[in-house]
């Protein structure tokens, strides 16, 4: 008679042989993945991570010296999650990077369905261009490429600019649904539109009479920061600050109200003197960087706790339903950009804050 554990080698053996004869015609058993395919809780490859701006910087310096604009198309260093090396992904979804453009540099026009966002870091007076409208960008404006859209980048002024870039090229990847194209494809160059067109239009809570938007994105192509952090400091003046976001603003479109692009939602806090908040969690793996002041990190992910300080133009990375907090000294002034749209257009995005 067979004893119990030969019975269960018996089908262990015939399970394999079976999972080996389905193989060749490209069958696997869920069952035998189920249990990492459908978790419990997010179960993200992407980690925390930091980018010390100091220490890129030098790098992007080395990188100007060793590369044009023109040769390179796009000067930037990708922030590469050291979870996700090799796939240029700063989250499972978003990709980001510092884009570097000397005095005197041109980054030629090209269009693509990724959709771009720009913290503007580092500099004053050079301009990206959309659609043949120039916009001057000046240091914590939040600009906008949105997809299909051409653009191009260019720096008239004697100093260097730097910014960060996000892109959904993860997402679009994973969708199969990249294109592009370059400025020499064209018959006919891109037609110049006046300098601050979109925000005539757009930017004083009135629409052109029977306006139809031609795309989900926001008209807008900059949110300047002078604007955005006088309407942080009236939010702080008017309430007590949120327990986990401190005072936190999101980029809306103007003609809608939603976010700025529909595959990365863009956010703003003002974190007071003093401030510690609540440990919160959300579903959408973020992208942050300080604007103004600075931020002692500490984020709870399961593989253990970080924790740093993010100084000035820094950039760090919590990951989906990761567990952070923040706690500054002095006042700061955070950007944060996400795939929070997308999560929430298909009914997937969650957050939990601390109940303590």
């Amino acid at each position: 008679m067979n004893t119990m554990n030969e019975i269960e080698a018996g089908a262990r053996a015939a399970r394999q042989d079976f999972y080996r004869r389905i193989d060749p015609d490209n069958l696997a058993p869920l069952w035998e993945q189920l249990h990492s395919l459908v978790t419990r809780t997010p179960a993200s490859h992407c980690r925390p991570a930091h980018w010390d701006y100091r220490k890129v910087r030098a790098h992007l310096d080395e990188a100007g010296r060793l590369i044009t604009a023109e040769e390179a198309v796009r000067r930037v260093l990708i922030l590469e999650n050291p979870g996700l090396r090799g796939q240029a992904a700063a989250t499972t979804s978003l990709y980001a990077g510092l884009q570097m453009i000397l005095p005197g540099e041109l980054a030629p026009p090209h269009r693509h369905t990724q959709a771009a966002l720009r913290l503007i870091l580092e500099g004053e007076g050079a301009y990206t261009s959309v659609d043949g409208e120039k916009t001057l960008m000046q240091r914590g404006d939040f600009v906008i490429t949105p997809a299909w859209h051409w653009h191009e980048h260019g720096n008239e002024t004697d100093a260097p600019m730097v910014w960060l870039d996000g892109l959904d090229v993860p997402l679009v990847a994973m969708l199969d649904a990249s294109f592009a194209e370059h400025a020499g494809d064209l018959a006919a160059p891109i037609p110049a539109r006046r300098a601050g067109e979109s925000r005539a239009r757009f930017g004083s809570n009135l629409l052109p009479v029977d306006y139809r938007p031609p795309s989900p994105s926001s008209p807008l192509f900059k949110y300047p920061y002078a604007e955005t952090l006088a309407a942080l400091r009236a939010l702080a003046a008017a309430d007590a600050p949120d327990p986990c976001h401190g005072h936190k603003l999101r980029y809306a479109n103007p003609v809608d109200g939603g976010y700025p692009m529909p595959t990365m939602g863009a956010f703003i806090q003002l974190l007071p003197a003093g401030f510690a908040s609540s440990t919160y969690r959300c579903s959408a793996g973020t992208v942050f960087a300080v604007i103004d002041g600075e931020v002692e990190v500490a984020i709870l992910d399961p593989r253990g706790e970080q924790r740093f300080t993010a100084r000035p133009n820094d950039v760090f990375v919590v990951p989906s339903w990761a567990g952070h907090r923040f706690a500054t000294r002095d006042e700061a002034v955070v950007f944060s950009f996400s795939d929070r749209p997308v999560q929430e257009a298909l009914g997937l995005w969650r957050e939990q804050r601390d109940q303590a």
